[in-house]
C-alpha cells in the first residue's frame, strides 16, 4: 500500500509541474542486509518505496499489466535495492542459471539505470534475472547502444516465489564512478523490468515520450548520497595461466610432440584515488588462452573480419574511448607485456588514457578495394589519450582523441576533434576530424605495398539525424583520405568518399495487435574514391516488423552497381531475416541473403548465395544448447566456384549463477572445383576445433578457468587429423584490501 501511494504521489507531482523531472529522496540507513532473496531486514522497512506503473514497450506508458514494489537506500559504503516482482502466473516466469549477462533478453529480469553525473550522456545499468544472475553494461546516449563487456563487482540474489520473484542486489560505491562533494548529489536514475512473454514488454517506473530519442533525458532522479565513500578502492588481482601445447610438425603423417608445460604469471591493479578517477596497471594481460572467438568464415572476404575484445584489463573503462570513428580497437595489441590506464570523470570533464607496451605489432593495411593484415616481431609502445567535455543540458558532448603507435623505425600518430551536439529534441549532429601521419619500416612497406619514409592523412565525418515520433532521417558523408592510418583502431578502408541517407517510417502496436511496431524505409549509398571513380552505388528498401511470440521479420532488396579493380559489377540482392521464441525453452532464427557476388580473386562475376540458421534450447534451468550453422556459396557461369559450410555447436551445463561445464564444437567444410581456379587449390578442406572449459566464477575478476582444446584438419582426402593441442588453467584473484 506505501509503494502504491508513493506512486500516486509522484504522478501527481509530475502532471503538476508538467516538464520538470521527477525526483525521490534516497535515505541513508546503516543497517546489515543480508542477500538471501528475502526482504525481511529492518533496513528494507525503512528504505525508499516505489512502483514500476508504465508499461513503456510495447504499450505507450498504459498501466503496467503486473504490480511491481521496489525498495532502495545506500549506506557510505553500497547502495541496495530490492524488488517484489509480482506475477499472477509464475509457472510462466523465464528463468535460468546462467553466466553473467547471458540470460538477457530471453529471460525475465529487473534492474536500475544509474547516471551518477546527471549527464545525460551514460548511465551503468544493474539487472538480475529472478535466480540472481547478474547483467551489467554501460549505456551511451550518443551511440543508443549499450556495452555488455563491461563488467563491475557487486552482489545478487534472487528467489522464485509463489507470486512472483524477489531479487536483492548490493552494489558498491568503488565499482562506480560519481562526482565528488561534501554535500548531496542528484543523480539520474530508473528502474525496468523485463517480462518475455508472448510479447516482449518492459515496464518503467517513468513513461517515455517516443518523441524524444533521449532515452537518459527522460530519467527521473535520486537526491541524496551524502558522505557517499568509496572506501579504499584498491583492488589487486594476480594471475596464472598454465598451458601445455602438443603439435604435428609434419602434417599429416608425422607425430604428434608434446611440448613443455609453461606457466604465465600476470598481475592487475586498479586503484580509485579520487570517487571518478581510477588508475589501472596490468602486466602480461593476455587471458586468450581462455575464451574461443566466435567463428566466422572467412573465404572470398573483401575486407579483414572483426573480432571483439576479450580481455578484461582492456574492457574496463573501454567506453571512454568511443569516437564516432573506430580508431581504439584493443585487439590490435598483439602480446602485451605491460599497460597503465587512467578513466574517470569530473563533474562536465570525462578522460580517457593507456600506454602498452607489446611484444608485437598487429598492421591493419587498408585500401579502398580490400585490406590485408600481418603480424610482425616489432616491440611497440601504445599510447592513447581520450577527452570529452559534456555541454549543453541534452546529451551533448565535445572531445578530442589522440593515438601514438612507435618502435623502431615505425610509427603512427593520429589527433583529432569530434562532437555530438543535440540541436534540438528530434535533431541531433555528429562530427570528426581527424589527422595521422606514419612511417612504416621500410621492408614491411615494400611487402605491402605501403608509402615509403613519412606520410600523412586525414578524415572527416558529419552525420545528421532528424529523429521524431514516427519517422527519421539519417544523413552522413565520410571521407578518408589516401594516406590516412589509425594503426591503433580498426579501419579497413582509405582512399574513399562516401555519403548515405536513410529514410525510415515506423507504426506502433499494443500487446494484443500481430505487430507491436512495424517498420518501412529506403536508404541510399554510393562511394567513390576521391579522384572521382566509382566504388558502390546503390539504393535499397526494406519492412519488417516484431510481433507476437517475440517474433522479428525482416525482408530487404536492394539494386545498384559496383566495381572491383576497374571492372563494373551489378549489385542487387534481397535478404530475409526471421526471428520467434514460441516457448520459453525454445528459439529459432535465420537470414538468408541472394543476389549478385564477385570472385576477388579472379575478379569476375558470380551468383552469391548465403544463409545462417541458429537454434537455442534449454532443458530446466541448468542446461542449454545452442546450434549455429552458415553456408556461402558462389557460382559462376562456368559452375560452382566454391561451397563453404560452418557449424558450431555450444553446450553448456550451468551448475550455478557462478560455475559452469561448457562444450565447443566449430567445424569448417569448404568445396571448391580447381577446374574452375587459375591457380592450384584443394577441392576440399575440412576444420574442426573444439575447446571442453570449466569455469568458477565468484565475481567478474575472481575466477578459475580450466579446459582442453584441440584442432583437426582434413586437407586432400587426408581424413580428420589432428593438428595439435593444449591443456590449461587459469586463476586470478580480486583481493580488496
Amino acid at each position: 500500500m506505501r509503494g502504491f501511494l508513493t506512486v500516486v504521489v509522484l504522478v501527481l507531482a509530475a502532471a503538476a509541474t508538467g516538464a520538470e523531472t521527477a525526483r525521490y529522496r534516497i535515505p541513508r540507513i546503516d543497517l546489515p542486509v543480508q542477500l538471501d532473496g528475502r526482504l525481511d531486514e529492518p533496513a528494507w522497512r525503512d528504505a525508499l518505496v516505489f512502483g514500476l506503473p508504465y508499461e513503456t514497450r510495447p504499450g505507450e506508458n498504459v498501466e503496467a499489466p503486473v504490480r511491481t514494489e521496489c525498495r532502495l537506500f545506500y549506506s557510505p559504503s553500497h547502495l541496495y535495492y530490492g524488488c517484489h516482482a509480482y506475477d499472477p502466473a509464475p509457472e510462466r516466469l523465464r528463468a535460468r542459471y546462467a553466466d553473467r549477462d547471458l540470460s538477457f533478453p530471453s529471460d525475465d529480469a529487473i534492474g536500475i539505470a544509474l547516471d551518477p553525473f546527471n549527464s545525460k550522456n551514460r548511465a551503468f545499468i544493474f539487472d538480475v534475472n529472478p535466480l540472481g544472475v547478474q547483467i551489467d553494461r554501460v549505456f551511451t546516449e550518443a551511440s543508443q547502444r549499450s556495452d555488455q563487456t563491461w563488467n563491475a563487482i557487486w552482489d545478487s540474489a534472487g528467489r522464485v516465489v509463489e507470486d512472483g520473484y524477489v531479487v536483492e542486489v548490493a552494489i558498491p560505491f568503488s565499482s562506480l564512478r560519481f562526482p565528488k562533494s561534501e554535500g548531496e548529489q542528484v543523480w539520474g536514475f530508473n528502474f525496468r523490468r523485463y517480462i518475455p512473454r508472448e510479447v516482449f514488454r518492459r515496464v518503467a517506473i517513468t513513461p517515455y515520450d517516443r518523441s524524444n530519442p533521449c532515452l537518459l533525458c527522460q530519467e527521473v532522479e535520486l537526491v541524496g548520497f551524502e558522505g557517499v565513500d568509496p572506501g579504499k578502492n584498491l583492488e589487486v588481482t594476480p594471475t596464472l595461466t598454465g598451458i601445455r601445447t602438443s603439435e604435428r610438425t609434419d602434417f599429416p603423417d608425422g607425430e604428434l610432440e608434446s611440448g613443455d608445460p609453461d606457466f604465465d604469471p600476470g598481475l592487475s591493479v586498479r586503484w580509485g584515488f579520487t570517487n571518478n578517477l581510477q588508475l589501472s596497471g596490468t602486466i602480461n594481460p593476455d587471458f586468450s588462452q581462455v575464451e574461443a572467438d566466435v567463428a566466422q568464415l572467412d573465404v572470398n572476404e573483401q575486407f579483414a573480419l572483426f573480432f571483439p575484445e576479450l580481455r578484461p584489463f582492456f574492457l574496463e573503462g573501454n567506453d571512454f574511448f568511443g569516437t564516432p570513428s573506430r580508431i581504439v580497437f584493443t585487439r590490435t595489441l598483439a602480446d602485451p607485456d605491460w599497460g597503465l590506464k587512467l578513466t574517470g570523470k569530473q563533474g562536465r570533464h570525462a578522460i580517457g588514457s593507456f600506454v602498452v607496451r607489446d611484444g608485437q605489432t598487429n598492421f591493419l593495411f587498408p585500401g579502398f578495394e580490400g585490406s590485408d593484415s600481418e603480424t610482425v616481431d616489432l616491440e611497440n609502445t601504445t599510447s592513447v589519450v581520450r577527452y570529452s567535455r559534456d555541454v549543453g543540458g541534452e546529451s551533448s558532448r565535445v572531445g578530442m582523441i589522440v593515438t601514438d603507435r612507435r618502435g623502431g623505425d615505425y610509427s603512427n600518430s593520429v589527433a583529432g576533434v569530434d562532437a555530438f551536439l543535440r540541436l534540438t529534441t528530434a535533431d541531433s549532429l555528429e562530427v570528426q576530424y581527424l589527422r595521422s601521419e606514419t612511417e612504416y619500416p621500410e621492408e614491411v612497406a615494400r611487402d605491402f605495398d605501403q608509402p615509403l619514409g613519412s606520410f600523412d592523412g586525414a578524415s572527416l565525418l558529419v552525420s545528421y539525424a532528424h529523429d521524431p515520433r514516427n519517422w527519421s532521417l539519417e544523413a552522413s558523408y565520410r571521407d578518408v583520405s589516401d594516406g590516412f592510418r589509425a594503426d591503433s583502431g580498426f579501419l579497413r578502408r582509405i582512399d574513399f568518399r562516401e555519403a548515405e541517407v536513410e529514410v525510415d517510417y515506423e507504426w506502433f502496436g499494443d500487446s494484443d495487435h500481430w505487430y507491436t511496431n512495424f517498420e518501412i524505409g529506403s536508404e541510399w549509398e554510393r562511394t567513390e574514391t576521391r579522384d572521382g571513380f566509382l566504388l558502390e552505388d546503390t539504393w535499397g528498401a526494406y519492412a519488417g516488423f516484431q510481433g507476437q511470440l517475440q517474433s522479428s521479420v525482416w525482408l530487404e532488396v536492394e539494386t545498384g552497381e559496383r566495381t572491383f579493380e576497374g571492372v563494373f559489377f551489378d549489385q542487387d540482392a534481397i535478404r530475409l531475416f526471421a526471428f520467434v521464441r514460441p516457448a520459453r525453452a525454445f528459439e529459432i532464427g535465420f537470414e538468408i541473403e541472394a543476389g549478385d557476388g564477385i570472385d576477388f580473386d579472379e575478379v569476375r562475376p558470380g551468383d552469391e548465395r548465403e544463409i545462417e540458421v541458429w537454434a537455442r534450447t534449454t532443458v530446466g534451468r541448468h542446461f542449454r544448447a545452442n546450434l549455429f550453422h552458415t553456408r556461402q556459396e558462389l557460382d559462376i557461369e562456368a559452375g560452382n566456384l566454391f561451397t563453404a559450410d560452418l557449424s558450431e555447436l555450444r553446450l553448456v551445463y550451468q551448475i550455478n549463477s557462478r560455475s559452469f561445464l561448457r562444450l565447443i564444437a566449430q567445424y569448417v567444410q569448404v568445396d571448391r572445383d580447381p577446374d574452375l581456379y587459375s591457380e592450384l587449390v584443394e577441392p576440399s578442406t575440412d576444420e574442426l576445433f573444439g575447446q571442453f572449459l570449466f569455469s568458477y566464477k565468484l565475481n567478474a575478476r575472481t575466477a578459475v578457468w580450466a579446459g582442453y582444446t584441440a584442432n583437426y584438419l582434413d586437407e586432400a582426402g587426408s581424413g580428420l587429423t589432428e593438428t595439435g593441442n593444449s591443456v590449461f588453467f587459469k586463476l586470478s584473484y580480486a583481493w580488496q584490501p
